[in-house]
């Protein structure tokens, strides 16, 4: 039983990473995908119900390691996903070479066995703001990452623009209820907007 939810995020702090990590180093600078799904993981490590899969015969069964799934769009109208197996375990250079490398491999055909709990999902590159994306088992929830745009908020007494991405989750309601989602997906938000480039032998963003 799916249900879906939206929140945004703001992107000031991927988009300062980003061009901090590009000044460093032009070619080999790390993605705002590549934060994004390191964000998630931090997010799933708090939320149990995001550690969850659904098993073949209905049976739910909770980790505390766990892979992250990302929805890789192929030819022909065709649609994998490539899996980080040990998403959580990783530092983040072992992440960033495992997304890029995971993500390569399966636009070249490889096919990886899905025991993701969540799977990011995005077309951001279509400029596309928001989505609902589905949920397929063993996962429990897909996240649709939007395209940076501007946004209006309130700012004490005035209207202030922002840059800002729509986060969509879609949870199975079966495993999750919408309290649990909702503070995974605010969690979520959490971490985007106070994301730092970590440093090298640590796992962790903001508490």
């Amino acid at each position: 039983m799916p249900a879906n939810l939206q929140i945004d995020a703001r992107w000031d702090a991927i988009r300062e990473a980003r061009e901090a990590a590009k000044k460093k180093d032009p070619e080999g600078a790390p993605s705002p995908s590549v934060m994004v799904a390191w964000s998630v993981v931090r997010a799933m490590e708090k939320h149990a119900p995001f550690r969850r899969l659904i098993l073949e015969d209905d049976q739910i069964v909770q980790n505390d390691d766990f892979d992250l799934g990302v929805a890789v769009a192929l030819e022909e109208d065709r649609l994998a996903t490539a899996v980080i197996t040990n998403a959580n375990n990783k530092t983040w250079p072992e992440f960033v070479k495992a997304y890029n490398d995971t993500v390569a491999a399966t636009r070249g055909g490889r096919v990886d066995a899905m025991n993701a709990p969540v799977v990011i999902s995005s077309l951001g590159s279509f400029e596309v703001k928001s989505g609902a994306p589905i949920v397929v088992p063993p996962s429990v929830g897909t996240l649709f990452v939007g395209t940076a745009h501007r946004e209006l908020i309130s700012n004490k007494s005035k209207n202030e623009s922002v840059e800002v991405i729509t986060l969509s989750l879609t949870f199975d309601h079966r495993v999750v209820n919408g309290a649990s989602a909702a503070a995974f997906a605010n969690e979520i938000k959490k971490q985007i907007e106070g994301f730092k480039i970590p440093q090298s032998a640590s796992r962790s963003v903001s508490t």
